[in-house]
Parts: structure tokens; C-alpha cells; sequence
């Protein structure tokens, strides 16, 4: 696809600098970018790249529009106009509606004439998929289960009985929504299953990356709002609430009947412990272990980085003692507040 770069900036609110009817057809590295194609710079690392790009536009910040004599689109954020410019330069292949040959439609699925069904995906009874829906190969949606206007199933997605999903979300390969959630109860030495018996509910413009899991509730249903962004292999349990615009990296844990506020942003491999509250717009850094609520917004952090193994091995050794070293540090307390006495005295 070829765009003019004035249509462009219309899409960035941006202003031209240069030939607003450049010819762009892609998008490349600084370092790659021919005369066709568009780059960005979203930082100083970027600079030595910028003044050696042969790039037909570049995307920069104002404050960086003088490091560059080519045709640029000055915005307030490049990363973003970026994104945007991507998008429009990459719509994605066009794909054609019906249903493919081997692919099993309950008779009375609903299924809009715009959708598309692909290879042995399987669709059951009572299941409602609206327009422009895309059922990759080998999913399953299971019965009165939705799937909202314009949203993507990849490959092997499984939605279960009676969970539901809005417009416009994208689900890659792999991810499973609505699998029982993880309710046992213990019987003297074995373990009763407690029916898992809500659903899932995930709203519009939701992301989630391939192979994550997401558990219906036990009850009330697990809840993930609009526009939240999971990425790879991230674990959500039962009844588990997700509020609007949350994003979490790769690898996150999110135990049972946890509510995470608004505009979350939660970094990858974070563990989240079950029963607690995470306030609006809270950050939680990679690694981090959240054994109890968070109540105020900020950034929250206990991870520990990396070092050399012989400085861990000291520390090690020295948090062992911890409990003897404060047990002396009291005792000698007690012995000084003793010395000070008898001088007073």
C-alpha cells in the first residue's frame, strides 16, 4: 500500500516538513528505511542512526526536528504516530467470508454472513458470532458462546460454553478462555471439585497474547474490561476482575477473585496473590511478588536484580543471620542503656 505523507500526518495530527506528497509504502529501522519508506526516532540512542538514515520520511519530536534536514513528520509522540502509521501502511490481509469445508457449525449457531469459519474449527449449538469475525484454524467456541464484531481468533483459540467477548479484540494462537477454574475442596486425604460455574467476560479492543490462560469464574464471572492488553502466557484464575486499559507482560500469575484497577500496567512475571484489591493506576515491576492490596496508585517493585554469584552467596549466608544479629544488636542494647544508667546514677 502507497500513502502520500500528508495523509499521514493526518492521521498523527502532525505537521510535514518537506514534500507532503512523498510516496511511502512501508515502514523500516532508521538503520533499513530506503527512500520509501518511514522511520521514527523516540529517543537520544537514536540519534547516531537519524543522521545516517536514508529513509524517505522520519517521525520526530519537535525537539529533534533539527537533527534531521529530510522529509519528517514533527508530532508530540513519535512512538505512538508510529504505531498509527504502521497500522494504516499494514491493514492486514483481506480475507473472504463463509465456511471453510471441514470446519463443524452446529445448526443452530448464529453466524453473520460476513464472518469467516476456517479449517476444523468447531462452532456449537447456540453460539452467536457477529460481522467480520475471523475463527482461525482449529477453534473451538463452545455453546452460547460470543464473539463480538471485527475480532480475530487465531489458531487453536478455545472459548468455552457461554463466554463472551466485544468487538475488536485479537486473540493469538493458543490462548484458552473459559477452562475450569482451579476449586477444590479437601476430604480427608483427597480433594472434591467444586463446579467452576460462571463465565468469562472480556469487553472491547482486548489483546491477549498467545497460550494465556484465562479460568471462568467459580460463581461470579471473571472479568476482563476494555481495552486491557495480556500479553504471552499469563495465568488468570477464577472470578479475577481486570480493569480498562491494563496491560501486563509475559508470564504474569493472577490468583483467584484478585481485582486489578484501572490503567494497571503490571511487568512480566509478576506473581499476584488470591482475595486482593490493586488500586487504579498502579505499576508493578518485573518479578515482584504481590502477597498483599495496594490501595494507592505508584510504582511498586521487590524484585531483586541479577549479581555475581559469589557477592549472592554473601548475601545469602548474611540474611541467615539476620535473626542472631538482631538478637545480639538487643542484647547489647540492653547492656548500654544499662552502662548509661549506672553513670546517671
Amino acid at each position: 500500500m502507497t500513502v502520500k505523507l500528508g495523509e499521514l500526518a493526518q492521521r498523527c495530527d502532525g505537521l510535514v516538513r518537506g514534500d507532503p506528497n512523498v510516496a511511502i509504502d512501508g515502514v523500516a529501522t532508521l538503520e533499513r528505511a530506503g527512500s520509501r519508506e518511514i522511520s521514527y526516532v523516540a529517543g537520544r540512542k537514536y540519534y547516531p542512526a537519524l543522521a545516517a538514515t536514508h529513509a524517505g520520511a522520519v517521525i520526530l519530536a519537535e525537539h529533534d526536528a533539527e537533527r534531521f534536514s529530510g522529509n519528517a513528520l514533527i508530532v508530540d509522540n513519535p512512538r505512538l504516530c508510529f504505531a498509527r502509521v504502521a497500522s494504516r501502511l499494514n491493514p492486514g490481509i483481506p480475507v473472504e467470508p463463509g465456511v471453510h469445508g471441514t470446519a463443524l457449525i452446529d445448526g443452530s449457531a448464529i453466524i453473520a454472513d460476513s464472518a469467516w469459519i476456517g479449517p476444523y474449527a468447531v462452532v456449537e449449538a447456540d453460539a452467536v458470532i457477529e460481522r467480520n469475525v475471523f475463527i482461525g484454524p482449529g477453534c473451538y467456541v463452545g455453546a452460547r458462546a460470543a464473539i463480538g464484531a471485527d475480532s480475530r481468533l487465531a489458531a487453536h483459540v478455545v472459548v468455552s460454553s457461554e463466554c463472551s467477548m466485544g468487538k475488536n479484540c485479537i486473540i493469538h494462537p493458543g490462548v484458552i478462555v473459559g477452562a475450569d477454574g482451579f476449586g477444590f475442596v479437601q476430604e480427608g486425604v483427597e480433594w472434591v471439585k467444586v463446579p467452576q460455574l460462571g463465565r468469562v467476560r472480556i469487553g472491547d479492543n482486548v489483546e491477549i497474547g498467545a497460550n494465556t490462560t484465562i479460568d471462568r469464574g467459580a460463581l461470579d464471572d471473571t472479568v476482563i474490561e476494555n481495552g486491557v492488553k495480556l500479553d504471552n502466557l499469563i495465568q488468570v484464575a477464577h472470578n479475577v476482575h481486570i480493569g480498562e486499559h491494563t496491560v501486563m507482560a509475559a508470564g504474569a500469575k493472577i490468583a483467584g477473585s484478585t481485582r486489578i484497577g484501572k490503567r494497571c500496567t503490571v511487568g512480566g512475571q509478576v506473581g499476584i496473590a488470591e482475595h486482593l484489591e490493586v488500586a487504579d493506576d498502579v505499576r508493578i515491576t518485573a518479578q515482584s511478588l504481590v502477597s498483599g492490596s495496594i490501595t494507592e496508585s505508584g510504582a511498586y517493585s521487590s524484585s531483586l536484580k541479577a549479581e555475581p554469584v559469589s557477592q549472592w552467596r554473601r548475601n545469602a549466608v548474611r540474611l541467615r543471620q539476620l535473626d542472631d544479629l538482631a538478637s545480639r544488636l538487643r542484647a547489647l542494647e540492653k547492656k548500654v542503656k544499662g552502662l548509661s544508667e549506672a553513670r546517671e546514677n
